[in-house]
């Protein structure tokens, strides 16, 4: 069994490897094209979060983060991505709820979420499971903002 009861065979490992890294990567730009990560990027981050990929048979379906608290965020951030071609069947509910259990496990006040501010879809998916909007910004050069959200 892999936790994802009526997820289809939907299998989440950890982006520790070289090719779960690149399907980390690739879902991640896909998803977010206003802030591209170079391999270099997403392997430092890797070295600091837990990076997770979501492989629907062998194929990357999404992708998540979970960033422990640090002296500028008391909280733990947990964000789960879906391509748009796999959402609405379960997938980012079971790898959202993943996340949200090991940002539980950590000495946090909170949990936020950070979604880019036109994907629709994923500011319905955070508010629809209790988060909060508390702020927005925009990276230096671009022009969409990204969503921190707070759950309630």
């Amino acid at each position: 069994m892999n936790g994802f009861e009526g997820c289809g065979e939907l299998r989440v490992v950890p982006a520790a490897g070289g090719r779960e890294l690149a399907d980390w990567r690739a879902v991640h730009n896909a998803i977010i094209p206003t802030a591209v990560l170079s391999a270099d990027e997403v392997r430092e981050r890797a070295g600091r979060n837990r990076l997770e990929v979501a492989y629907l048979g062998g194929v990357a379906v999404g992708c998540s983060t979970v960033r422990p608290p640090d002296g500028e965020t008391p909280a733990a951030t947990v964000i789960a991505r879906i391509l748009p071609e796999y959402r609405r069947r379960g997938f980012g509910t079971a790898l959202y709820e993943q996340g949200l259990a090991h940002a539980r496990t950590m000495d946090a006040a909170g949990v936020e979420t950070v979604v880019l501010a036109s994907n629709e879809e994923g500011l319905r998916f955070a508010l629809a499971r209790g988060f909060a909007e508390v702020e927005r910004y925009v990276l230096p050069g671009d022009t969409i903002p990204f969503v921190t959200l707070r759950l309630g």
